[in-house]
């Protein structure tokens, strides 16, 4: 039996059978809800009201009596058991439109997106991994009876100088119909391995006429948070289009451990494996329509994600990245067919997914580490992807480690009262007068604020920093003339904005336990600096590059990210931002086979720290659960600062 489920304010309608989920049939109508906690119901964060209809849900610790009166249950556990109607909390509005709207940088330092990308243009050296090759053969005849197979791959050689070539049995079924559609002028679908010395080449595909200047590779980044993806002209290195959605999994919970556990569960893998395929399915209609291209002039999809994601996509059980000794099943994996994975392209479409690391550093990095250019640079470089598993790279072409910092969801806006992800109606930039302690708020599409963003949320710390209205500790000095700072059941509190001037009609505030998650995210990612550059005998000024990546990065104000001491204190001219480094390494990967040769060397290049099991991490750790750090030599100039702020403002000790 089947029922249906309406969701408000956006108005989406689905079915389910009876007894699903509403978290369940959010899932199916591509609405997020924020389950941290992959669905167990232990979180009390999938919060919806019923409006109408049945439901049968448990009243838990996360539900006030009054509230449970008016209607409000939690998704993962309220069962539909007739049609119903619920209404969505704000912070459900994930569309695919804002995050598409706010994939240009804000930053005015050095950004370098695409940059290798114009230099494999400019220098002449696309050599796509998988190549449209046009072939005139020569028909048969009572003298030359040579079979099919036979003359085209004589008319490979000769046109051509492909010699070696292994023919899929699929190319051979319906050779002789496409070879005599066009009177035996046919295209080549052909793809190249790194490098041809013994290696065959592979005759993926046969098509019939000349399509040989329709030749087009997808590039995705498949992220925990989102997933992006790129239509690449491999003929001239064009990108056609670019689109990215929020990855669906995220309704089974916000980081990868809480992924793994689902996917632990009966029937779960498949889940998840189901999941971000249709976002791929979806993004790859979106790359289509936008630029007009047909489906059956894709050649290649070229996949860079975290270790996680990529054998999650893939379907192998990643239950073991988790326990210790923390290994992957596979550091590289072989080409798959894309519709084998359920990606719906032709079948003669190869997947091709970037090699990891280790556990907890995988293809993403390594995509990011090639597109920047990190792996050929004489400059010692701190590479750095900001997000809830911040991933850390030092070195340049000689050598270089790398690690992974657990630095959870507050960069993302998680774990924080009235925290959200960079949507609509998101506090992203603030200004607090020194002597009023009165806020101007910027929002994501100039609107009401209803809620602070990671970005956000760094800006407003760092100037509650300068301005006194926090101190080195996070605690907010309750004796400043001001009516914003006030105390909450457990602790004191900002109102950032008023309820009256919200969309959500409540105040947003931000308090002291939501600094202690940013100080608690901005010491994880700050200690794996420090420790791995002592692990290789170097310091923080020995930094001539510091390479920003993600679509977090991408939007940090560089200045506060110091000030809360996140990033290290160096000269401005030393950092440079990428982007979307995964998508970025992805699409060059698209467009020539060095780059493929430069990812597997890359990989065996780099050795990983496990921080977890490095006594000093634990140490520097501690010493930086101060804003911006406990020793001063780390943040001079931040604290000269600091030691210049107006007298008025009473700081605690």
């Amino acid at each position: 039996m089947t029922v249906s489920v309406r969701f408000l304010p956006v108005d989406i309608s689905v079915d389910v059978r009876k007894g699903q989920t509403i978290l369940d049939a959010a899932i199916q109508a591509g609405i997020h809800l924020n389950a941290s906690c992959g669905g167990a119901g232990v979180c009390g964060k999938c919060r919806i009201i019923l409006d109408e209809g049945e439901v049968e849900s448990p009243k838990t610790q996360f539900i006030s009596d009054s509230e449970y009166a008016a209607g409000v249950r939690q998704a993962c556990i309220s069962t539909v058991q007739s049609n119903v109607t619920v209404h969505l909390p704000p912070e459900a509005a994930l569309d695919s439109k804002t995050l598409n709207l706010l994939a240009t940088s804000k930053n005015a330092y050095r950004t370098i997106q695409d940059f290798g990308l114009a230099k494999l243009i400019e220098e002449n050296r696309l050599n796509p991994p998988t190549q449209k090759l046009r072939v005139k053969v020569t028909p048969p005849s009572i003298q030359d009876q040579s079979s099919d197979v036979s003359r085209l791959l004589r008319a490979l050689a000769e046109q051509h100088n492909v010699h070696n070539v292994l023919v899929d049995i699929e190319v051979i079924r319906k050779l002789p119909q496409t070879l005599r559609k066009n009177d035996f002028e046919v295209t080549a679908v052909v793809a190249f391995a790194p490098r041809l010395e013994h290696q065959r080449v592979h005759l993926v595909s046969v098509e019939s006429g000349d399509r040989s200047d329709h030749n087009y590779h997808v590039a995705v980044d498949v992220g925990t948070t989102t997933v992006w993806g790129a239509l690449m002209n491999v003929t001239t290195g064009e990108v056609m289009a670019e689109h990215g959605e929020y990855n669906s999994q995220i309704g089974y919970g916000e980081d990868v451990i809480s992924r793994i556990n689902y996917a632990s569960r009966p029937g779960g893998l498949q889940k998840m494996q189901e999941l971000v395929v249709s976002n791929i399915n979806s993004i790859i209609e979106v790359l289509l329509r936008k630029s007009k291209v047909s489906i059956h002039d894709i050649t290649r999809i070229n996949l860079a994600g975290n270790t996680t994601m990529t054998q999650l996509l893939l379907g192998v059980d990643p239950q073991y990245i988790r326990l210790r000794p923390y290994v992957p099943t596979a550091n590289y994996f072989p080409p798959v067919r894309a519709a084998n994975l359920g990606i719906g392209v032709p079948r003669d479409v190869l997947a091709v997914v970037f090699p990891a690391i280790a556990s907890y550093v995988g293809g993403d990095i390594v995509s990011g580490v090639v597109g920047s250019g990190v792996h050929r640079s004489e400059k010692l470089t701190l590479f750095i992807d900001l997000g809830t598993n911040g991933e850390i790279v030092v070195g340049n072409k000689d050598w270089m480690v790398c690690a992974a910092c657990s630095a959870g969801p507050a960069f993302e806006g998680g774990g924080i009262k009235h925290g959200m992800r960079a949507s609509l109606g998101a506090i992203e930039e603030i200004l607090i007068h020194p002597q009023t302690y009165e806020p101007m708020l910027v929002t994501v599409g100039k609107s009401k604020p209803r809620g602070i963003c990671g970005s956000g949320l760094i800006n407003t710390v760092a100037a509650m920093l300068r301005t006194g209205i926090i101190n080195e500790k996070g605690k907010f000095d309750p004796d400043l003339p001001t009516d914003r700072i006030r105390k909450n059941d457990v602790c004191f509190e900002f109102v950032l904005a008023s309820g009256q001037n919200t969309q959500t009609g409540e105040d947003i505030v931000l308090t002291e336990i939501d600094i202690d998650n940013l100080i608690r995210a901005k010491g994880a990612m700050f200690a794996g600096y420090l420790t791995l550059l002592e692990g290789v005998g170097l310091t923080m000024e020995d930094l001539e590059q510091v390479v920003i990546a993600g679509g977090f990065g991408y939007h940090i104000n560089l200045e506060n990210a110091i000030t809360i001491g996140l990033l290290p204190e160096l000269d401005l001219d030393r950092f440079v931002f990428v982007g979307n480094g995964a998508l970025l390494g992805a699409k060059m990967a698209s467009l020539s086979n060095e780059v493929r040769i430069d990812v597997k060397e890359t990989v065996s290049r780099i050795t990983n720290f496990e921080l977890s099991e490095t006594p000093r991490y634990m140490d520097h750790y501690v010493a930086s659960m101060f804003l911006p750090h406990t020793e001063q030599k780390y943040f001079p100039k931040v604290y000269k600062m600091l030691g210049e702020r107006p007298q008025t403002a009473h700081v605690q000790p």
